[in-house]
């Protein structure tokens, strides 16, 4: 595929129009007969060839569409083609290992893809009665995931955070991780990305060796509004390929669903839609559940969705924020006081929460220790007030000890990536469920009050702290704790 025009097969009975009138990524058509329905593509251009997508009809003879390529070089009075059809990507066993733009092509330098079919990427929802009822938890192996916001097999799990506090690095450890736990496929779908992010996560994954399990798409952020806002439906195509059809486990990463939602901010802006609030388009709603509904369980198989959520100005009551909360079964709060403490993954627990984390689907023993984590975590940042005024020897006994459960918790849910080994030099661990409810129980039974906290610092399972504690100083004793000054954390 040389061109984005031959993504797309065009027909035999082709059906002309005339440019009336462009205006940035907005182009006017005019047809004399057979009007296109709305998603239609249409073409123009000679060899810089441009694809519109219709989306309104103004009266019986003209339509408005939006560029999905730079208009340069498109003039009025143009010809254009109507394909007869609506976007397509490829789909088949042929798209593993490889990168994709919004229009199927190849962008990996390599040939394009053989022994694949192509299918629209406007597609409805799979109907209730195909869906699984049963509730089921994906394993990631990130001690602080599984134990406090497990996510759904089938399900949407949200990353929400700022930017630079770890939503790619979270997502990108994920993947890894999925090879290694499931061999089911990842997809990865950046919608807005830079292309450096892009480069970067092609070559990690070629080196992890997951590559072969995996496909990519990118629309980059300075790809034109209509091809970024597209993105998310035609990944989401692939990935229903392989449920349906292959009947495999997806894991369909999206970054970044506050960047689709921009898009589409964009493109109702250039159709004149009047904004509604805070700028935002009046149907982003409707477009928002158009790609969350096409993320599910079916009894074939299940698309598990992650999603990287940016937060304008840290706000989650920013609509973006609130509209994608209302779809997600996870919601995984990213801290940015937390990332700046170096508490990796920096994941705010007592603003995230899992509607998996009940007793009927975790376990009796599971959702306790969850509940007691949760609530030491809580009493700890009540009490830091008044260790930041006044130290910790003002504290009753037993709030000490709740001080030093609760800090040496924080520093055991820490955990070396692989996807940041190059950068921290410390090896990557994939913890499993039980090492991690092992490990949280353990320390809140007070079994490791003597040691130091340095040594629960990215570690693995809960033996690790013990050959540090061993390398390191010899344990300290239990009583008094290290004095706190104004809440910063000490490794």
């Amino acid at each position: 595929m040389t061109d984005s025009a031959s993504a797309v097969p065009g027909t035999e009975q082709s059906n002309r129009g005339m440019v009336t009138s462009i205006r940035g990524s907005v182009v006017d058509v005019r047809f004399e007969d057979g009007l296109p329905p709305i998603y239609s593509l249409l073409r123009a251009g000679e060899k810089a060839r441009v694809d519109i997508e219709v989306l309104m009809q103004l009266d019986s003879h003209h339509v408005r569409g939006i560029a999905l390529n730079p208009t340069q070089g498109l003039f009025r009075g143009m010809a254009v083609e109507d394909t007869g059809g609506t976007m397509k990507v490829p789909v088949g066993k042929g798209i593993l290992s490889r990168m994709f733009d919004v229009f199927g092509n190849a962008i990996d330098r390599q040939p394009a893809p053989s022994d694949v079919e192509w299918r629209t990427i406007h597609r409805d929802p799979p109907p209730l009665a195909s869906r699984s009822t049963r509730s089921e938890i994906f394993e990631t192996g990130i001690k602080l995931i599984d134990v406090l916001v497990p996510l759904e097999r089938g399900g949407k799990a949200g990353l929400f955070g700022g930017a630079g506090v770890g939503k790619t690095v979270l997502l990108t450890e994920m993947i890894h991780n999925m090879v290694g736990h499931q061999k089911g496929v990842s997809l990865f779908c950046g919608i807005g990305e830079r292309c450096r992010e892009g480069e970067e996560l092609y070559h990690d994954m070629k080196e992890a060796g997951v590559l072969p399990h995996m496909v990519m798409m990118f629309g980059q952020m300075n790809e034109p509004p209509g091809a970024r806002f597209r993105v998310g439906l035609a990944a989401l195509t692939m990935a229903e390929y392989f449920r349906d059809d292959e009947h495999r486990d997806v894991l369909l990463l999206i970054d970044n669903i506050f960047r689709f939602i921009q898009a589409g901010m964009e493109v109702s802006g250039l159709m004149g839609q009047m904004p509604s609030r805070l700028g935002y388009q009046p149907t982003m709603g409707t477009e928002l559940s158009g790609l969350e509904e096409r993320i599910a369980n079916t009894d074939t198989g299940a698309i598990t969705s992650i999603q990287a959520v940016y937060v304008p100005a840290d706000d989650l009551t920013d609509p973006a924020a609130v509209h994608t909360f209302s779809h997600l079964s996870a919601s995984i709060v990213l801290s940015r006081k937390r990332a700046s403490e170096g508490l990796y993954p920096a994941i705010d627990v007592l603003q995230s929460n899992s509607k998996m984390a009940t007793p009927t689907i975790i376990g009796e023993r599971h959702y306790l220790l969850a509940q007691a984590i949760r609530k030491t975590l809580a009493q700890y940042e009540e009490l830091k007030d008044i260790i930041a005024m006044l130290g910790m020897e003002q504290l009753s006994p037993e709030d000490r000890n709740v001080v030093g459960r609760a800090r040496r918790l924080e520093r055991f849910l820490t955990q070396p990536f692989f996807a940041t080994e190059q950068f921290s030099g410390i090896k990557g661990k994939d913890v499993s469920l039980k090492d991690a409810i092992d490990g949280c129980e353990r320390i809140l039974n007070d079994e490791f009050k003597d040691y130091p906290e340095s040594a629960f610092y990215m570690i693995g399972s809960i033996d690790e702290a013990k050959e540090k504690a061993q390398a390191g100083q010899p344990a300290r004793p239990a009583s008094p704790q290290p004095k706190v000054e104004l809440g910063v954390k000490t490794h």
